[in-house]
């Protein structure tokens, strides 16, 4: 079975009634698919792993990545699939290893995009399109501000994909723009 945009949304939704975490979903699917174009590959893919990488985090936070696989495995997914979203919790939650540049962009990208929300709603405008890599980097030295996004995780996964952590943040602002609206981080709201 080849997962689909609406299939897996729904599935999400099935799961997850928590705004915020709707909201991440969307911004991780959103920068896998912007990796997904960089890297030559299946943006339809990265994007459906990147918008339910998260599934069992709202009703089963002590089980994560672990209840994934077994709703997914249930649902007949792809192997690829599932262990692409397992490797996102590695040395977490699970001893799955990024090994796939997928695997890795996730691994790298998921916390960064909670530093990136953080950082443009404690902007007077709110504004994603108006962020600069320069007014995240500030805030990544700041280890009170979101205290909640391991800096280690997002720096490893950097080094993995062997791209520079100023580059990695502003892949992830251009790419996270295409759903400013859907974020709430126009400047509208």
């Amino acid at each position: 079975m080849e997962p689909t945009r609406e299939y897996a949304l729904t599935l999400l939704k099935k799961y997850n009634q928590s705004e915020s975490l709707l909201k991440h979903a969307l911004a991780v699917e959103a920068v896998m698919k912007h990796f997904s174009e960089k890297y030559g590959e299946d943006k339809e893919k990265w994007g459906i792993i990147g918008l339910v990488h998260d599934l069992d985090y709202e009703k089963y936070p002590e089980q994560h990545c672990l209840m994934t696989r077994k709703i997914l495995e249930e649902e007949a997914w792809p192997e690829d699939y599932i262990r692409a979203i397992e490797s996102h919790g590695w040395g977490i939650c699970t001893d799955t290893r990024p090994e796939h540049i997928m695997e890795k962009v996730l691994y790298a990208t998921d916390e960064l995009t909670g530093l990136i929300v953080t950082s443009t709603l404690v902007r007077p405008d709110k504004n994603l399109h108006e962020l600069k890599v320069k007014s995240v980097m500030k805030k990544w030295k700041d280890k009170r501000f979101a205290a909640g996004v391991d800096r280690n995780i997002i720096q490893k996964g950097a080094d993995m994909l062997n791209i520079e952590l100023r580059d990695l943040i502003s892949e992830c602002i251009e790419a996270m723009k295409s759903v400013a609206n859907e974020l709430e981080l126009d400047g509208n709201n």
